[in-house]
């Protein structure tokens, strides 16, 4: 039989993009823990945060931090070696550039384009707060950084901003803000997570579950991917994928809704 695995993003998916609770996920969340399907956090968000949440939700599978930037196993999590550097008691696979480089990289072409835009590393607490709606507890882990900075646009969109990024040989994503990160993806690091479940347990059956173009390199390689209804009631119409599945409820409860459909569809006796 196949095992199966759940890869999710968390803004606006299995969290509320307005308030971060996933109260109403509980009942997914409660199914997924009982079947012991691994549950993997694939997100924007660093690895701090997503310590955060993985100690919230009580989950001890590995992550994928800052849209494919690091993939994080914890230590002994399967029943072979894994070849990387040890970090803070995880296995830790660096897909992307150091933070550092990011940096560089934005200010130059910040300072080329003319361009008006603000990196995280430009914006104190509140400001971060007031643009995300985090917690002001939760900002600092935002802003420690390893593979991408967010930026905005201070004044109006500019394409010209994101083509310089393409022309410098990065690259640029968009979910909640805008990312310039190096030459990785979502896609590119649940590939290589995914020859570990298949070593560990053979054949696998993978749902994908997101709501922003941030995530359609993810969608496009699992089995079953997912599209949530954002708040506003719109799906992300740059998603476009055959068998593509979309919730009818928004946000969190749509996050619910799909989740338990599926393993319904795909795991039918877990009574």
């Amino acid at each position: 039989m196949s095992k199966l695995i759940i890869i999710t993003d968390l803004d606006g998916t299995l969290l509320d993009s307005g308030t971060y609770s996933f109260k109403e996920a509980r009942p997914a969340l409660q199914l997924i823990r009982q079947m012991q399907i691994p549950l993997i956090f694939c997100s924007s968000k660093t690895r701090a945060e997503l310590e955060v949440y993985r100690n919230k939700l009580k989950n001890q599978h590995p992550f994928i931090s800052e849209n494919g930037g690091g993939i994080f196993i914890p230590k002994h999590y399967f029943s072979f070696p894994i070849e990387a550097q040890n970090y803070r008691g995880y296995k830790l696979i660096a897909l992307g550039k150091s933070y550092a480089e990011i940096r560089k990289h934005f200010i130059l072409l910040r300072k080329t384009t003319g361009i008006k835009v603000q990196g995280f590393a430009d914006m104190g607490i509140r400001e971060i707060a007031e643009l995300t709606n985090l917690p002001l507890k939760e900002v600092p882990y935002a802003r420690k950084r390893d593979f991408d900075e967010p930026f905005i646009f201070r004044q109006k969109y500019d394409v010209r901003f994101l083509r310089a990024i393409n022309e410098t040989g990065m690259q640029w994503s968009e979910g909640r803000l805008f990312h310039i990160m190096g030459n990785h993806d979502k896609g590119k690091a649940i590939k290589i997570l995914k020859t570990f479940y298949r070593k560990e347990y053979g054949t696998l059956q993978i749902i994908g579950i997101g709501d922003s173009l941030n995530d359609l390199s993810m969608l496009k390689i699992v089995d079953r991917a997912i599209l949530i209804r954002r708040e506003d009631g719109k799906y992300d119409q740059r998603i476009k994928l055959p068998n593509l599945m979309k919730s009818k409820l928004a946000g969190t409860a749509g996050w619910n809704e799909t989740v338990l459909s599926l393993i319904e569809e795909m795991l039918p006796v877990h009574t």
